[in-house]
């Protein structure tokens, strides 16, 4: 299995209802270093795994979205706990429907899956992963 890595960052607010959340509970901010991992069996017709410049800004686009925003006021994750975790699994969809759309090239319908890693800090990280 053939896998190219693109990465960016995002710096999101929210906070969490549970006790199990302790003091998270309280608005907080947070910074992840997003990878975005693009796999697939064999390499296309022109050596690659998909186009890493349009891989690049296909993150970005989707980093844009969250950037900078206080997750809790978002109508998409009224209700929810937007855990690492959580978040990890929105960028992946939203990727997926980028490359459904062909926003990565034509050549990237031939990917089988993409995970999505953010790093909360140099100790901890989260993942989701996903077939396409």
């Amino acid at each position: 299995m053939f896998g190219i890595t693109v990465r960016d960052h995002v710096m999101i607010a929210h906070s969490f209802r549970g006790e199990v959340f302790g003091p998270a509970q309280r608005l907080h901010g947070a910074t992840y270093v997003v990878d975005a991992t693009f796999r697939r069996a064999d390499l296309d017709t022109d050596g690659l795994v998909v186009d890493i410049g349009l891989a690049t800004r296909a993150l970005g686009e989707v980093l844009g979205g969250l950037n900078y925003r206080n997750l809790d006021d978002e109508p998409d994750f009224a209700g929810l706990n937007t855990s690492t975790e959580f978040l990890a699994k929105v960028i992946a969809d939203r990727l997926a429907d980028r490359v459904h759309a062909g926003a990565l090239g034509e050549n990237a319908r031939g990917l089988s899956g993409i995970t999505v890693t953010l790093h909360e800090s140099h100790v901890a990280w989260a993942s989701y992963e996903r077939d396409l």
